[in-house]
């Protein structure tokens, strides 16, 4: 497995103004332009809607702070009205691409088989997909965690082949945890962890040092190192709590390194 930096993912959804994501991305490069992520071997990545994308790569780009997309299609150009070109979210300095998030799955109406187009599209457009998968609450409460996670792990990755410099990065996120609140408790994690590790490695041996497991779901700065499990699971995706400098700051500060 990929295990070299802590990947910090934040993710602020459709929350925040242009204005506000501006101000916030200025903020965030200031107050962290002391922290010496890359001494802390952190790997930070801001993903911004995609309508600040460029004002906030312009911001982090002075920064070792790294830019991400909230979704992307999986053709570069063509008429798809409303559609984020994998292309031009490279052009704007975007380096990941965060796909199959349970809420475009949701509204966007991703599928499998879309998720897997579009990591090959990440991928052929020097962008590291951050592949999300998990379980609604109703899956959760059927016992069918388990068969859901293989399952999207199987149909996201198969035939997908990596070439020596390209990575995945995988998400467990639970549904039924997303925005909630209340952390899912980590030794549960790290059981669906296990299984996502074996099933990536099932399906192509190459895949072993090349990709990393980050988890998302209510991360906040009591909870961090229940997510941050060695080498196995390296990292977290933060929702609400990267909206402000300050809980955000206390999250990477509280990392265990």
């Amino acid at each position: 497995m990929n295990h070299k930096k802590r990947l910090i993912v934040a993710n602020w959804k459709m929350k925040l103004s242009n204005r506000e994501s501006i101000n916030l991305a200025e903020e965030i490069v200031d107050r962290f332009a002391g922290m010496y992520l890359n001494e802390r071997n952190i790997e930070m990545i801001i993903c911004p809607s995609h309508i600040s994308l460029a004002e906030v790569g312009k911001i982090v780009d002075r920064s070792p702070i790294k830019l991400g997309v909230q979704n992307i299609f999986y053709h570069n150009t063509g008429s798809y009205t409303g559609q984020i070109s994998p292309a031009v979210a490279h052009e704007l300095g975007a380096e990941y691409a965060i796909i199959g998030h349970s809420e475009f799955r949701k509204y966007g109406k991703d599928t499998n088989e879309d998720v897997h187009q579009k990591i090959k599209a990440a991928l052929d457009n020097e962008l590291v997909p951050i592949v999300c998968v998990g379980e609604t609450f109703d899956e959760y409460h059927d016992k069918k965690t388990e068969v859901i996670i293989i399952d999207q792990v199987t149909k996201a990755l198969e035939d997908i082949k990596l070439k020596e410099n390209q990575r995945i990065v995988i998400a467990y996120e639970p549904v039924w945890v997303i925005g909630s609140g209340q952390a899912i408790r980590h030794n549960i994690v790290e059981y669906i962890i296990q299984i996502i590790i074996h099933t990536t490695i099932d399906l192509d041996q190459s895949f072993a040092d090349k990709f990393q497991v980050i988890y998302g779901g209510s991360v906040d700065e009591k909870n961090i190192n229940d997510f941050i499990i060695g080498n196995i699971l390296t990292g977290v995706i933060v929702g609400n709590n990267s909206l402000k400098v300050d809980s955000f700051m206390k999250i990477v500060q509280n990392i265990k390194l």
